[in-house]
């Protein structure tokens, strides 16, 4: 799609993302939301509007290259959203919130896992790996629903913020290292290629690693999260400090950077949601990111946040067909027990994790309910499930009736309670107070 015909879409696309969210938020709708609503309402019927807007102009334009702009904005949006969640991080806040996060991380992560091991038990009793497969999948969070959650709250720097932040990405990283470990179970018993994958561990054979498969990968994961932390500060250091603190170029260079470290991390099997986060914390401790006023910083979240994230949630509705609700009736039962043995496994855990921490009961709700959406990440794990006959259409299409049930109303649901229900985090703010960087320096913010 080019010229004019692009244009107008691009203009009326642009349009509803900036309106549609002002217009909800008196409802207390969260702009992710509403920017997702509206990919649903146009979505299914893209083509056609697009059609008509050709046919108007007198023009003939392929109208599916619109997926395809979307697509490609919506991940260069993710991979800016986990990059600036990673930014936010800050590890003082982290060391002395460890008690609450590896609470949350631990207990989110082992009862829905346990979970979604029962349910598919129940359904098929014989199936191990498809056991293993359904676990990782409700033991996964959704950081890029997560995230913005926090943000829109303005809890990023509070102990209930870091702890609900921290304990996510632990948690997906675990689902996905899970996750893997069943893919080469499953090749060990069907050998083949995952379709799309450029990771070394996809194109060996499996019986190399044999049994070692788990011990290698989670040392080859724990090596690459290691190696950015201490590499990628020091040579962003190296490149900026060469560059005007009011110099475009940082922006470029910045992009460059993250790039490298998500490919870096495709080749080894680590997903882009991790690899954009651990880059975004490396290198929010160069000074670069503090002088002037965090002028670089606000760049970055201003075409982040102002452009591309908004395209990832427009992206994600727009791939939303309401009509797998009405064909799930068919599994009605599977589809029952995977949606309510997850939401009742997260608010459980995450209630639990948060009461245990020194939390209130309206906290713990809250961050239980934070935890239930089910986003792009579980979707692409169990597209790679289906793909390797891990699991059947029938539970496949159950997990995408759960990402549509529960990454719409529990953003709102969240921010309800959090408004019905007076929930105040001033106290935890002024808790935070003396472990919050002063200086924006180097060592303070990293």
């Amino acid at each position: 799609m080019t010229g004019l015909t692009f244009l107008i879409v691009f203009l009326i696309l642009m349009a509803l993302m900036a309106v549609v969210p002002q217009l909800l938020r008196r409802w207390h709708i969260p702009s992710v939301v509403a920017v997702m609503i509206v990919g649903i309402v146009i979505g299914p019927n893209a083509l056609d509007l697009i059609q008509h807007v050709n046919h108007f102009l007198g023009r003939g334009y392929p109208t599916q290259q619109i997926y395809v702009v979307v697509d490609a904005l919506g991940l260069l949006g993710l991979i800016f959203l986990m990059a600036l969640a990673g930014m936010e991080v800050n590890l003082r806040i982290v060391m002395a919130e460890k008690r609450a996060i590896v609470l949350l991380s631990l207990l989110t992560f082992s009862i829905p896992a346990a979970a979604g091991f029962a349910v598919y038990a129940f359904f098929e009793p014989s199936d191990m790996i498809g056991k293993w497969v359904y676990a990782s999948l409700f033991a996964s969070h959704s950081v890029g629903i997560v995230f913005p959650m926090i943000r829109e709250l303005k809890v990023t720097r509070t102990r209930f913020g870091v702890a609900v932040l921290a304990s996510t990405v632990i948690t997906d990283v675990a689902s996905l290292v899970l996750l893997a470990i069943c893919i080469q179970l499953k090749r060990h018993a069907v050998p083949g290629r995952v379709e799309g994958s450029i990771s070394v561990f996809d194109h060996i054979d499996p019986a190399v690693l044999g049994p070692w498969f788990p011990v290698v990968f989670l040392a080859v994961v724990v090596a690459f999260i290691a190696s950015c932390l201490w590499l990628l500060p020091r040579v962003a250091r190296r490149m900026l400090v060469r560059l005007h603190p009011n110099d475009d170029a940082r922006i470029t260079f910045f992009l460059a950077g993250l790039l490298a470290v998500v490919f870096a991390g495709e080749l080894i099997g680590i997903s882009v949601i991790v690899s954009a986060f651990v880059a975004g914390m490396a290198m929010v401790g160069v000074p670069a990111f503090h002088e002037r006023s965090r002028v670089l910083h606000h760049k970055i979240e201003g075409i982040g946040y102002g452009f591309v994230i908004p395209f990832l949630f427009l992206g994600i509705g727009m791939k939303t067909d309401l009509r797998t609700l009405a064909t799930a009736w068919s599994s009605a039962a599977i589809v029952g027990a995977t949606v309510s043995g997850l939401v009742l496994s997260k608010v459980a855990s995450g209630w639990m994790a948060m009461r245990l921490a020194g939390f209130g009961n309206k906290k713990g709700l809250c961050a239980g309910l934070m935890t239930v959406p089910q986003l792009s990440a579980t979707l692409a794990a169990a597209a790679v499930a289906l793909q390797l006959q891990m699991i059947s259409e029938t539970f496949f299409n159950a997990i995408v009736c759960l990402s549509m049930v529960t990454t719409i109303p529990v953003p709102t649901l969240v921010k309800l309670l959090i408004v019905k229900g007076n929930i105040q985090f001033d106290q935890v703010d002024e808790q935070l107070a003396q472990l919050l960087p002063e200086s924006g320096t180097d060592e303070d913010t990293i």
